[in-house]
């Protein structure tokens, strides 16, 4: 998993081990401050029919147009579990939220409320929420995870999607430790892509800082 934020950039940062605990009621967050959240998304999670009921229109019309339950379950409860949890910042009622949405799509607050920056991941059973305080560039946050799995061709997609130092540092690796040190890569790609809301094949702009990198197990 990679969580991206303004700052120094390295092609792998150190990994941070996460020992979760549940979060207050309400929740408030300072400036330079970063919060990691995990949303259960398979059937120990949030009824689904309560679930259902804390989405915007936006977001159930995508719901029911899902034909595989089993994503669609997920999708819902990962994004019921998005507005409980930006419901503890902003002191509304978790249905009440609305979205303002980028030119790709990425959501945010919508502009003239509360100084709250977030984005969603989810990957199987598992979705997280990042947030932080402010908006704009300073203080946009995305993140990204993914389940370490075996994958074909990895060098072939890193030559591809990488940077070269990256991709070096992936090669120098002993053989058994690469896929790891790929999906690290990986999640801190996409992670970097949804921070500013681009989309992963369109480049960062040529005047915007890269974001650092916070990878955690």
């Amino acid at each position: 998993m990679s969580v991206q934020r303004q700052g120094d950039n390295e092609p792998m940062a150190p990994l941070e081990t996460i020992q979760w605990a549940a979060g207050p009621l309400p929740n408030a967050i300072r400036r330079g401050e970063l919060h990691l959240w995990r949303i259960r998304t398979n059937a120990s999670g949030i009824h689904i029919t309560e679930a259902m009921s804390l989405l915007g229109e936006r977001q159930q019309a995508r719901a029911v147009s899902m034909r595989h339950q089993a994503y669609r379950d997920r999708y819902v409860r990962a994004h019921a579990g998005l507005q409980q949890i930006l419901a503890r910042y902003l002191g509304e009622p978790p249905q009440s939220i609305r979205f303002a949405y980028g030119p790709a799509g990425k959501p945010a607050i919508p502009s003239g409320s509360a100084a709250l920056s977030f984005n969603l991941t989810t990957t199987g059973d598992l979705a997280l929420v990042a947030v932080s305080a402010g908006v704009g560039a300073d203080a946009e946050v995305g993140v990204d995870c993914e389940w370490i799995r075996p994958r074909h061709s990895i060098a072939a997609v890193a030559e591809r999607m990488f940077e070269r130092a990256v991709v070096e540092a992936i090669q120098a690796a002993p053989e058994h430790e690469r896929i790891e040190r790929f999906y690290r890569a990986w999640t801190a790609l996409e992670a970097d892509a949804k921070a500013d809301g681009r989309g992963l094949f369109r480049p960062r702009a040529a005047a915007a800082r890269p974001p650092g990198i916070l990878h955690c197990i």
